[in-house]
Order: structure tokens, then C-alpha cells, then sequence
């Protein structure tokens, strides 16, 4: 199996950084997008196989991007992990646009590198996928 790239969408620079080297440890491909834009445009182009995202970000929601994610085809099954400092309050909404789970910060590293290894084991298969497997 080869390497899984996340995409971190984070503007907290240090937080993103540490999230980075702990994902690489765990033998994660990584790439980090600062704002909405940087965020979208990277999910866009080169689709990840999950997304970590913040949803307070300069340049726009993390709700928005949630959902002009899962509306595009390019990147409607890319699991998306919501990692924010928002609170509860918005996890029913995070849900229910898609994301595949909600931590608020902070965490233990190791309960977002489960959320995210969850996220990807239940990632639904693509077309003629499951014959490979089965």
C-alpha cells in the first residue's frame, strides 16, 4: 500500500508544523494549506486522501470548504477530519456537511491520528476497487 497524503488546512502555523512530523512519523504523506484558498485550491488539484480541517480560517469557512468539497466529484469521498478550536458547538453542522469526525482543540495527538486512521479505513472504495481486494 502506498503512502496516504493528508492535507492539513490550518492557519495555526505551529500547530500545523507539530501535526506534520507526527503525521510523517506514522508514515503519512503531508501537505499544509494556511487559508481557505491555499485549501481548496490544493484539495482541488491534487486530491488528498484526507483532509484534516480547521474551521476558522482566513479567507473562509471551514464549513464552506467542507461543503464545496463534498458537492465536487474530483473530491466528494475524500474523508475530511474537522480539527478546530470552535467547540461543540458546530459538530452537528460539520457532520452533517460530510465530515467524517470532529475534534476540538486541543487533543492528544493520538486521538486525532485514530480519528484519521478511522476516517480512512471506512473511506468508501472506488469503482472495480473492491475486486481487487476481494
Amino acid at each position: 500500500m502506498s503512502e496516504k497524503k493528508i492535507l492539513i488546512v490550518d492557519d495555526a502555523r505551529e500547530l500545523a508544523r507539530a501535526l506534520t512530523v507526527r503525521l510523517k512519523s506514522e508514515g503519512f504523506r503531508v501537505e499544509v494549506a494556511y487559508d481557505a484558498i491555499q485549501g481548496m485550491a490544493a484539495a482541488v488539484s491534487n486530491p488528498p486522501d484526507l483532509i484534516v480541517l480547521d474551521l476558522r480560517l482566513p479567507g473562509g469557512s471551514g464549513y464552506d470548504i467542507l461543503e464545496k468539497l463534498k458537492m465536487m466529484p474530483a473530491t466528494c469521498d475524500v474523508p475530511v477530519v474537522v480539527f478546530t478550536a470552535s467547540g461543540q458547538a458546530g459538530a452537528a453542522k460539520a457532520l452533517e456537511l460530510g465530515a467524517a469526525a470532529y475534534l476540538t482543540k486541543p487533543c492528544e495527538s493520538k486521538v486525532l491520528i485514530t480519528a484519521i486512521k478511522d476516517a480512512l479505513e471506512t473511506k468508501p472504495a472506488l469503482p472495480g476497487e473492491q475486486d481487487l481486494l476481494g
